[in-house]
């Protein structure tokens, strides 16, 4: 049942990339509850982030994305201790990642294609596309890069110094976590010739990532929007962009934890995504131990449920 108990001087904010107003409340979340919950089951003190949001609340807006407000990203800070204690960069963007994400995209890139790469991490998508001429976007990495063709720049710092000169620009699992989606879209197109591509990469609403009860990297300050096929053609057309194609990704190796958790949850979440209650507490606890063990014991299946998708958008000419 959606959550509708807000008050009458909380105004109903607008979907983040079209500006209509939301549908509906899915659920309220305390910031003193998710701040526990990311203290237990992410290891991470987000507390001074959360802290003065008080109450987020989870909306859907028309086109069927899901969205927190407000926004409160992570920082620096809070990326480096996570990302640092799951691996998440060397299994995401690392030099030896095999993803089925990177393997659509790079379908998508012409030889001798001059490719932006934001929020790149290692820079694991260069050797989907060893053709290209490379640029990665990622200034928490950028140091650790010894080619020096991973820049410590925003997209958006990027955009102004540069303008449109690439032929490809992507974001893989960005977008999500940027408060504004919509300017960091535009900023990504702004990088892009005429006529050039758009890839944007962000995990799928509903997907077994979202069935998993308290799963906390679904919430602030990690994952901000959660999004379908129809928000990832609204924010095309917002841009002024076509939709060529919004590809629906397997899980492969980097993800197949959360395959084997939702496999094995004995709660799976619909209408609700966030409990303050022992039983789901203790769900996230069984379905973590058990889909670990599975997960280094068994090998993630040929085909899956989608658990991400791919925009591939054309900017005008």
């Amino acid at each position: 049942m959606a959550d509708t108990a807000y008050s009458a001087d909380q105004a109903i904010p607008p979907c983040p990339i079209t500006g209509a107003p939301a549908l509906r409340c899915v659920e309220r979340l305390d910031a003193a509850f998710l701040t526990l919950l990311w203290h237990y089951s992410g290891r991470v003190d987000v507390g001074p982030l959360l802290r003065t949001a008080g109450t987020f609340r989870l909306w859907e807006s028309p086109t069927g994305l899901i969205f927190f407000d407000p926004p409160v990203a992570g920082d620096a800070a809070f990326y480096r201790a996570f990302y640092g204690r799951i691996a998440a960069h060397d299994k995401l963007a690392g030099p030896e990642t095999e993803r089925l994400e990177f393997r659509q995209a790079a379908t998508h890139v012409p030889s001798g294609a001059r490719v932006l790469d934001v929020g790149c991490g290692h820079g694991g998508f260069r050797a989907y596309v060893p053709e290209a001429t490379y640029t990665g976007l990622d200034p928490n990495f950028s140091a650790e890069d010894p080619t020096g063709t991973i820049l410590a720049e925003t997209v958006e710092a990027h955009a102004a110094r540069l303008g449109p000169v690439y032929d490809v620009a992507c974001a893989f699992q960005v977008i999500e976590h940027v408060a504004d989606p919509l300017g960091f879209a535009r900023a990504l197109a702004a990088c892009v010739k005429p006529g050039g591509l758009i890839l944007i990469g962000t995990p799928l609403w509903p997907s077994p990532n979202t069935t998993i009860p308290n799963f906390v990297i679904n919430a602030p300050p990690h994952h901000l929007t959660w999004w379908t096929p129809a928000a990832l053609e609204a924010l095309a057309g917002t841009l002024g962009c076509t939709a060529e194609a919004v590809h629906a990704i397997g899980m492969d190796r980097h993800d197949s934890l959360i395959h084997w958790m939702a496999k094995v949850s004995p709660v799976r979440c619909r209408d609700r995504f966030f409990r303050r209650t022992w039983s789901w507490a203790l769900a996230l606890a069984f379905a973590y131990g058990v889909g670990s063990v599975l997960d280094r014991c068994l090998p993630v299946p040929k085909r899956t449920r989608p658990n991400a998708l791919l925009l591939v958008a054309r900017t005008g000419t």
